[in-house]
């Protein structure tokens, strides 16, 4: 075989790999209010981060919540990212009164909320009150 068809070779199967993206990550959808339920329901780690696409403090929490996602470790939670401009309903429901909010449930049990923390170390512990 060639060098030139290995590397090939070798690409596709790199990108094969990262296209199925890893098995151990959280799973991260945008808010959906029936999705949300059924999760609760079935007694699922759940994960609300509220963000906004102008809000500062939001994007220097999401790397955090992005690298955190991908742990083993948190591998059966659910990341709910709700948009604090368009859904004034799940705000409500949620009781959330700002963007860059997290709350936390374990199953239909609230066990964290925290508004404005960018400090990973905090949002790691947040994250594992869901577990």
């Amino acid at each position: 075989m060639t060098i030139s068809r290995r590397i090939a070779l070798s690409g596709i199967a790199l990108s094969v790999l990262a296209m199925a993206g890893p098995a151990h990550a959280a799973e991260r959808k945008p808010y959906d209010p029936q999705a949300f339920e059924a999760a609760r329901e079935a007694g699922k780690s759940i994960v609300v981060h509220v963000t906004a696409p102008w809000c500062g403090t939001c994007k220097a929490q999401k790397p955090s919540v992005a690298q955190l996602a991908g742990r083993p470790e948190f591998r059966d939670v659910i990341l709910f990212d709700v948009d604090f401009d368009t859904q004034k309903e799940a705000l409500r429901s949620l009781n959330v009164r700002s963007q860059s909010t997290f709350v936390v449930f374990k199953g239909r049990t609230e066990t964290a909320r925290s508004v404005g923390e960018t400090r990973f170390e905090a949002i790691e512990s947040l994250m594992r009150k869901a577990l």
